[in-house]
């Protein structure tokens, strides 16, 4: 009985140490990963995009019953966007057939530049997003089109220039038969904000 009752303390002992040891690996990852975070000064996405020499408009405003974005905890879900100039025209056309994988590349970056705007407008500054989550990017494509990814490179390039590696995100790059009044790209992406 005194074996079985040490035998059942050691275990309860082990155990007690695992979990006090798995908490102190969380707890740290936590810890540097608040350390990384405040140790970069030079983190000022709104300084990158005056030395890109962008400037971002007021975003255009919805033409049918939804929003340009909506927040939930610290999450930002942005609507899809399309390649809106600031001359009041979008680019438009089917990539393959109309435009090459430079115009659609040039059009995501356009439509990257909408979206930020949207985030600006959300957030007021820039420097409050933790990261680029997520990212859609749907290409208006001819049907024998495959390098939908070349295409959204031009919104995904331009985030990790104005983000640095907070702006790389997982991401999805696919054709569509038609877009809305054939523009040439739509993309919706997700943010995480402090």
């Amino acid at each position: 009985m005194k074996t079985l009752l040490q035998g059942i303390f050691l275990v309860m002992l082990l155990a007690s140490c695992v979990i006090s040891h798995e908490k102190k690996e969380e707890t740290s990852k936590t810890d540097m990963d608040t350390v990384v975070e405040k140790s970069n000064p030079d983190y000022n996405p709104e300084a990158k995009l005056k030395a890109l020499e962008i400037e971002l408009s007021t975003p255009s405003a919805p033409v049918a019953n939804y929003v340009n974005a909506v927040r939930t905890g610290n999450l930002i879900f942005l609507a899809g966007k399309g390649p809106l100039q600031s001359n009041g025209e979008y680019i438009t056309g089917k990539v393959g057939e109309d435009l090459s994988i430079e115009e659609g590349y040039y059009a995501a970056r356009v439509t990257a530049i909408n979206q930020l705007s949207v985030l600006k407008a959300e957030l007021g500054d820039l420097s409050k997003v933790k990261r680029i989550v997520k990212v859609l990017g749907m290409v208006n494509a001819a049907p024998d089109f495959t390098d939908h990814p070349k295409v959204i490179n031009g919104y995904s390039d331009l985030m990790v220039q104005v983000f640095g590696e907070k702006g790389k995100h997982a991401r999805a790059a696919v054709g569509m038969g038609s877009l809305p009044t054939n523009i040439a790209v739509e993309i919706e992406m997700i943010v995480e904000v402090e």
